[in-house]
C-alpha cells in the first residue's frame, strides 16, 4: 500500500513540526482542523496535515466511507513518516484529532517518534469506557501530550484521572469542553476560545521538549 495524497503544509516551523492526522468522520478541511492548525502556526508550529486513503475517495466519491482497520491506518501513517523522514533522517512529531491520535499513538507504540500530541484522544467508545484503548501506551517512550475536553464522551475527566497513565504523559483539560472542544453556551466560553488555549498549550509542550 502506497501512502498518496498531497500534503498541506501550514506554519514556519519555527516551533517545531507536528505531522497531524483526522479522526474518523471529517479530513483536514473539517472546521476544527482548519482552526487548529491556524492557532499551531500563529504560534510558530509547522503542521503537516494528512489525509488517509479512504478519507480521499470519501472525498472524491461524495459519499461517507467507514475507516478501515486500524492497523491499515497505522500502515499509512508510518510510510508518510518514512516519506517525511528520509531524506534529513530524525524523527518527527506525531499527532492528530481522535482516531488520527489513535493511530499515532499505535505508531509510538513500535517505532520511534520524537513526541505525541493527542487531541480528544478516543480513550474508549462512547457509552463503552469498559473497552479502554490504552494496552498500547506503556510502549510509548516519547513526550506525550493528551489536549481533552472535560466532557468528552470519549474520556471524561472523571474517567481519565482513575486511568494509571505513563509517568510521561500530560494531559491538559479544556474546562467544559465536548470531543470538538464546543463548550456549553452556559459556561461563557467559545471553542475558538478552547482550540486557542489548546493550541498555545501544544506549542508550549513542544517547546518545553524541544
Amino acid at each position: 500500500m502506497e501512502a498518496i495524497g498531497p500534503l498541506e503544509v501550514k506554519g514556519d516551523g519555527s516551533g517545531g513540526c507536528l505531522l497531524i492526522a483526522h479522526g474518523a468522520g471529517a479530513g483536514r478541511q473539517s472546521p476544527y482542523m482548519s482552526r487548529i492548525r491556524e492557532m499551531l502556526a500563529h504560534h510558530g508550529v509547522q503542521t503537516l496535515a494528512i489525509e488517509f486513503a479512504y478519507m480521499q475517495r470519501m472525498q472524491r466519491e461524495g459519499r461517507r466511507i467507514p475507516p478501515p482497520r486500524i492497523d491499515r491506518l497505522v500502515e499509512e501513517l508510518s510510510q508518510w513518516c518514512d516519506i517525511l523522514t528520509r531524506p534529513e533522517g530524525g524523527t518527527l512529531w506525531l499527532g492528530g484529532k481522535s482516531m488520527g491520535g489513535r493511530v499515532a499513538s499505535l505508531l509510538a507504540a513500535s517505532e520511534e517518534v520524537a513526541g505525541l500530541v493527542l487531541c480528544g484522544y478516543p480513550f474508549h467508545p462512547p457509552g463503552k469506557p469498559e473497552r479502554l484503548r490504552l494496552s498500547h501506551w506503556p510502549s510509548i517512550e516519547c513526550p506525550t501530550l493528551v489536549v481533552q475536553g472535560t466532557r468528552d464522551p470519549f474520556g471524561t475527566r472523571e474517567e481519565v484521572e482513575g486511568y494509571a497513565l505513563p509517568e510521561h504523559v500530560k494531559v491538559h483539560w479544556l474546562s467544559d469542553g465536548d470531543h470538538d472542544w464546543t463548550p456549553r453556551r452556559s459556561s461563557g466560553r467559545s471553542q475558538a476560545a478552547l482550540i486557542e488555549e489548546g493550541a498555545a498549550t501544544i506549542a508550549a509542550f513542544m517547546k518545553a521538549h524541544h
